[in-house]
């Protein structure tokens, strides 16, 4: 498969919000009356997130635009962090980013927790990207990271979502189906929004079927292992739990489980194995064809491999899927395809056969190779 990167592209159209839309459903069904509604109100903001990502996108897709001119990157030498107050405004208002609160030269604490827990985050994305897999930034060019906080939904209700839209963070307050404030406070959470930005200025993986759900479990492996790395776990001490303790559902352990998909809450619907793959429709109702559901077998991949190798998740495996999606996917890739250049970069990266062996083992167990 030959390497092949991109500035950006059809990932762009994907609804790369942190609560999924199969768990909004269930809430909007079955959850008390206040979740319902938040539910409802989540749910129609879905297609709002994707309109504004795909116009921008597309806008950093084009070679001949200048994206830095046009205010779409921040600009930045050094992948500057600044953080916002929206002070309720939308998570689609272009009034946005707020009221600066922070930044790289006023840096954490300060008086609003939810920028400080933004700020940290970020920094710790960074630092994981810069010290570990050797970029600089989301782009690889060290552009500014920003975020905004108290983002509301449309009507001005505190919105029930954390989101990467092309251009910066946005993060709602919560409260009826995450706990009130929660949603800058997990590290998984934030490094897996901002892994979307690089994935759209890398392998661009289309928001759709497999390589929506490889778009979807590419982030969720950053994320754990930035969890991982700042906890100090090993991969076989880390629960591999997105989202932990966040959600206001009963019984509910986490948004989802990496080694263990379908396990995160009741009614989870993630498989584990390609046996129990979801067929679903490319529409917003299907969920863009299960990225967010289906992601549980790639993601399963990775833990097992990880664990299999030891150590720390991001001592090979980690370096194996980093450079598996900057590299080596298209965009329209599958998980049949993510197998085997996983394969191809075991054993670029580490020669003799014991990673990729620990490597295919995985894909195996979760019957994408046979």
């Amino acid at each position: 498969m030959p390497s092949h990167c991109h500035r950006g592209g059809p990932a762009g159209n994907g609804l790369c919000c942190i609560a999924p839309p199969y768990l909004l459903e269930q809430l909007a069904e079955s959850g008390d009356e206040n979740q319902q509604k938040a539910a409802e109100r989540a749910l129609a903001s879905l297609s709002v997130v994707r309109a504004r990502r795909a116009v921008t996108a597309q806008l950093i897709a084009d070679p001949k635009v200048d994206v830095k001119a046009l205010g779409l990157v921040a600009q930045g030498t050094g992948s500057a962090i600044k953080v916002y107050d929206a002070h309720g405004l939308p998570f689609n208002s272009f009034e946005l980013p707020g009221n600066l609160l922070l930044s790289t030269d006023n840096p954490p604490p300060g008086p609003d927790t939810q920028a400080n827990q933004a700020f940290d985050g970020a920094r710790a994305t960074l630092e994981f990207y810069s010290e570990i897999l050797n970029r600089d930034g989301i782009d690889g060019k060290g552009m500014d990271v920003i975020s905004s906080v108290h983002v509301s939904d449309q009507q001005g209700n505190p919105w029930e979502n954390a989101a990467w839209i092309s251009t910066q963070m946005v993060y709602g307050e919560g409260g009826h189906i995450f706990k009130s404030g929660s949603l800058t406070s997990a590290l998984d959470v934030i490094g897996h929004e901002l892994t979307h930005g690089v994935t759209q200025f890398t392998a661009a993986l289309e928001y759709r079927s497999q390589s929506g759900a490889l778009n979807e479990s590419m982030s969720d492996v950053v994320g754990s292992m930035i969890k991982q790395f700042v906890g100090k776990e090993t991969a076989a001490t880390a629960d591999w739990l997105i989202g932990e303790g966040l959600l206001l559902k009963p019984g509910s352990k986490a948004l989802r489980s990496m080694l263990e998909p379908g396990t995160a809450y009741d009614g989870d619907p993630q498989p584990g194995k390609m046996n129990d793959y979801h067929e679903l429709p490319e529409t917003e109702a299907g969920d863009n064809g299960g990225v967010h559901i289906n992601s549980g077998i790639p993601n399963r991949a990775f833990a097992l491999a990880a664990i299999k190798l030891g150590g720390n998740s991001w001592d090979e495996a980690g370096r194996i899927w980093y450079k598996t999606l900057t590299e080596k996917l298209r965009p329209d890739a599958q998980f049949a395809d993510a197998a085997k250049a996983t394969l191809e970069v075991a054993e670029e990266l580490f020669p003799g056969g014991r990673a990729s062996a620990a490597v295919e083992e995985a894909w195996k167990e979760v019957e994408v190779l046979p």
